[in-house]
């Protein structure tokens, strides 16, 4: 009995001293993970970030890019002839007081991927520019030409011809990085030269406007220069170019982004062996699946891309069809609309993939050879509808009114001969309707999955819908050609 109360006493002062432990590392700011046994265990932040920048400074670079503008008088006072003041705006405006066009310079950052002189930058540092140059750390410059670039991913692709291996670095994975880990920026903010920063990173997978976004989101200081420059990890990996702050001011509020390494390193090795991308395309229009829209089709979950439109091309091609929702890509799960659209991009042109869709309850597999999206792209027509506002029709659904769609109805839009459906005359602002976008002119060409002509189709579609015990329809709606799924309720 003596040894087992020594053996608690001892178990005791243990989980103390841990405690002790924890505190104290609580208290001086120190970094704590949960450890193995459950408690938690510290991790001390760096003591100093100088070992690191000075192995990982000598592959940055400041880049300065040149062109050539137009003069313009825009936004310059407008004084009465004879002004005192007339010799020096005119100096002001044009120092070379000949109304000639004259060259702009703007500054940027990048970094060193390979001795042989391949850099990587931002698309807007260098947009338009004619003459590029680029300073290393050493002090040394030297001209730059451009091999390719991606504005939707806003990276480019430099080269320089040097004499001796140049210093490099190598990229990260980006998706090892945790919230919270401790990252360096580097590059040239405000035109002031040589810079580090330091801070975490805040958030990930975030997106701005791009259809391909994964920005890393960071407190270190990021500011006008610093675009195109690295965002490193410890081990001194690049893990995200720097591309775009959130500010009120213009200024670092500790809100900068960086486009993740995993990302940037698909696009790199493109540029650099063909000049320009080369993404997967599957040829379909595609649209979340929300819970309304997971209720309508009587999905589980409200997961995968629900497919609203299959025009010619290889979605076509394997079988695919309107109202498919799109649950998993070459293997992998698909959780949404981004999710599946860069794992098409990611994929190899050419490439035929397995891809399965659930299908009026039942799952389909699919084989799609996969076509490129930029040449896609350029074949694409842009045409846009011309709008109407036709007379207002009498027969009111779901907060919808409903026309019939005659021949002159067609000719007014601009609708291809052949178009079909109900279209949507007025829309009650207090509906549900209104508040999930659909609008005067929009177009009804599907309801509960099936094709509507006539008010009557409508109104059954909505009956069985309501004897099926279900508390919303889904509606297939176009809008200048463009389609997308509306979940209304029918309660």
């Amino acid at each position: 009995m003596q040894s087992k109360a020594i053996s608690i006493e001892l178990e005791h002062q243990g989980l103390r001293q841990r405690a002790l432990k924890l505190m104290g590392a609580l208290l001086l700011g120190v970094a704590v993970a949960i450890g193995p046994a459950g408690l938690v265990e510290a991790r001390a932040a760096p003591e100093s970030f100088a070992d690191l920048a000075e192995q990982i400074s000598p592959s940055v670079v400041n880049i300065t890019t040149s062109a050539v503008v137009e003069a313009s008088t825009e936004n310059m006072p407008q004084l009465p002839e004879g002004s005192p003041f007339q010799d020096f705006f005119d100096q002001f405006q044009n120092p070379d007081g000949n109304g000639e066009p004259r060259r702009s310079e703007a500054l940027g950052s990048g970094f060193v991927i390979s001795e042989d002189g391949y850099i990587v930058t931002n698309n807007h540092v260098i947009e338009g520019a004619d003459e590029i140059e680029i300073e290393f750390f050493s002090g040394d410059r030297l001209p730059a030409k451009l091999v390719g670039t991606d504005p939707k991913t806003d990276i480019a692709l430099l080269k320089v011809e040097s004499s001796k291996p140049l210093p490099f670095v190598n990229f990260g994975n980006s998706d090892l990085m945790r919230v919270g880990d401790w990252v360096l920026a580097m590059g040239n903010p405000l035109g002031q030269g040589f810079s580090v920063s330091s801070g975490i990173v805040s958030a990930r997978n975030r997106a701005l406007s791009g259809t391909y976004d994964d920005y890393i989101q960071t407190d270190a200081a990021i500011n006008k220069g610093n675009s195109g420059g690295p965002l490193f990890n410890m081990d001194g990996q690049v893990i995200g170019v720097n591309t775009a702050i959130l500010s009120p001011t213009g200024g670092s509020i500790g809100i900068g982004f960086s486009m993740a390494s995993n990302v940037v390193t698909k696009v790199v090795d493109q540029l650099r062996q063909f000049g320009e991308t080369r993404r997967g395309w599957l040829g379909v229009r595609i649209q979340d699946v929300t819970p309304d829209v997971a209720e309508a089709m009587s999905l589980g979950t409200a997961t995968g891309a629900l497919v609203t439109d299959v025009p010619d091309g290889p979605a076509k091609d394997s079988g695919m069809l309107a109202g498919d929702v799109i649950t998993s890509f070459d293997g992998k799960e698909i959780k949404d609309v981004r999710d599946l659209t860069r794992r098409v991009a990611d994929a190899p042109v050419g490439q035929a993939v397995k891809v399965i869709v659930l299908r009026e309850g039942k799952s389909e597999t699919l084989a799609v050879t996969l076509g490129r999206r930029e040449e896609a792209e350029a074949a694409e027509a842009s045409t846009t509808q011309p709008g109407a506002d036709p007379a207002p029709a009498a027969t009111e659904m779901l907060g919808l009114t409903v026309a019939p769609l005659t021949d002159e109805r067609i000719a007014e839009l601009g609708l291809p001969a052949e178009a079909q459906g109900l279209l949507i005359t007025k829309v009650d602002g207090t509906s549900e309707a209104f508040s999930k976008g659909l609008r005067d002119g929009d177009l009804i060409t599907e309801a509960g999955q099936q094709k509507v002509t006539s008010v009557q189709d409508l109104q059954a579609r909505i009956s069985e819908a309501k004897e099926a015990g279900r508390k919303s329809i889904l509606l297939l709606i176009r809008r200048e050609g463009e389609p997308r799924f509306v979940a209304l309720s029918v309660e």
